[in-house]
């Protein structure tokens, strides 16, 4: 298959007018494959894996939250990147995750293609199908290459999506957890 991959990137040299001979241009189809197998490593591995062993009992109510975790992946429609931040919040009923976690689910999901909404839904339902929070929040925001090199060609416009799980779905809790991840680089 990798045979046929490089064939393939061969033709694309040509078709926009490169000459894959060139010196230069020669290990550009082995890059490829390397770099399309680190940016869709999502799809080879497991995410159970990946909490195995993390998670916890949890002898508290309070707002955990991970936020600014950034976060990289390629746009299914164009396989263009977007990149941004996710900021997931959630309030604990009996089990906890390890922390270092979170990132690690965040990026496991955005390693395939996809589109931002369904990064969204993804990662919400997994963080919350493990560990049965009273309620979970998550927001990403991110910029995307689609809108920003092609089309529109507008450098400044952001896609924000959220999802709200259980009891952050209500008014004064939704409050709070956008207060703190808007606000929480200027608390002291």
């Amino acid at each position: 298959m990798e045979g046929k991959i490089k064939n393939y990137i061969k033709e694309i040299l040509e078709f926009i007018g490169e000459n894959p001979e060139r010196e230069g241009l020669k290990p550009t189809p082995d890059r490829f494959i390397k770099m399309l197998k680190e940016l869709t490593e999502g799809y080879r591995t497991d995410p159970d894996k990946i909490v195995e062993g993390a998670i916890f009992p949890a002898d508290t109510d309070q707002m955990v939250i991970v936020k600014d975790i950034d976060f990289s992946s390629l746009c299914e429609h164009h396989i263009i990147p977007f990149f941004g931040k996710v900021h997931i919040g959630f309030i604990p009923d009996k089990k906890l995750i390890g922390l270092s976690k979170i990132p690690r689910i965040v990026n496991l999901f955005s390693k395939r293609l996809q589109v931002q909404e369904r990064l969204t839904e993804e990662i919400a339902n997994f963080i919350y199908k493990k560990i049965e929070p009273k309620g979970l929040g998550i927001v990403i925001e991110a910029i995307h290459l689609c809108t920003v090199i092609r089309g529109v060609k507008n450098k400044s416009a952001k896609l924000v999506t959220s999802k709200m799980m259980g009891v952050f779905k209500q008014k004064e809790i939704k409050e709070e957890f956008f207060f703190l991840i808007k606000n929480m680089n200027e608390i002291k």
